[in-house]
């Protein structure tokens, strides 16, 4: 009955047609009292099993709006690989364009060529949030936004992809500087490496709050508890020694600050 609906749930009435016990047809509809369930948000899953979060499967992100922010936000990368049997990590420079992770090197790296001839790769980026200090020492621990993607990596040799590339490093550093600066000559290009990886195989895992330890017996230890955020702060710019009289600091320059890097 529609007065038995508890209250301060939300229902909806529909109409509903029905057959007679014996196979005779109404003569009219009857209403049935659905209840509507709050639409529950599905989580998105590992794009595959090796990008899924294993150690402490909670803190795991798949969201590619999240490994984006993550990616765009962070400056440096650790590009990973195995040559000859030796694993190598390699710091560099990414930007990402799309749906495709740029990384930065040069022509002249053996590395990098050797990846270029597309052997699997993977390509971390961590981003440092806070220290977090516990009771005890097993508990420390930091807050952090981290991504790691998986892939073959791809030499970039068509020009135009490869000025792209440049383009999307420079803005990443400073957006504004690449149509200030003077591009990149034909033998820049040439000399300048430059690799890709699809970001379809992208894991992020994000730990954010305090110590664990705040429900176990360490509770009662006379030892002080908490975090200690950080914060990366650009200090103001200091011009080149050899800077000509009159050049005056960007506006693009002034403040520096970076979405999720900057405080």
């Amino acid at each position: 009955m529609i007065h038995d609906i508890p209250p301060r749930r939300r229902y909806r009435l529909f109409p509903r047609d029905f057959r007679i016990a014996g196979g005779g047809e109404a003569g009219g509809t009857q209403h049935a009292c659905v209840r509507i369930l709050p639409a529950v948000r599905a989580r998105p899953q590992a794009p595959s099993s090796r990008t899924r979060v294993r150690r402490l499967p909670e803190r795991g992100v798949y969201d590619r709006e999240q490994v984006d922010a993550i990616l765009d936000a962070a400056l440096v990368c650790h590009l990973g690989f195995v040559q000859d049997g030796q694993p190598f990590v390699i710091p560099t420079l990414h930007a990402r364009i799309g749906d495709r992770l740029y990384v930065h090197g040069s022509s002249a790296s053996r590395a990098l060529r050797h990846l270029g001839d597309g052997i699997p790769a993977c390509v971390t980026a961590t981003l440092l949030d806070g220290i977090v200090l516990a009771r005890s020492v097993f508990e420390h621990s930091m807050n952090y936004r981290s991504v790691v993607v998986l892939g073959t990596a791809t030499g970039v040799s068509d020009p135009d992809e490869k000025n792209r590339a440049l383009e999307a490093f420079t803005e990443k550093l400073l957006p504004g500087r690449w149509a200030d600066a003077r591009h990149p000559t034909a033998q820049e290009l040439k000399a300048t490496g430059v690799l890709w990886l699809p970001l379809d195989e992208a894991s992020a895992k994000i730990r954010t709050g305090g110590p664990e330890d705040g429900d176990t017996p360490d509770a009662d230890l006379d030892v002080w508890a908490g975090t200690i955020p950080l914060h990366v702060t650009a200090g103001p710019p200091v011009p080149d020694a050899g800077l000509r009289p009159g050049i005056p600091v960007p506006p693009y320059a002034l403040p520096y600050r970076r979405d999720g890097f900057t405080d």
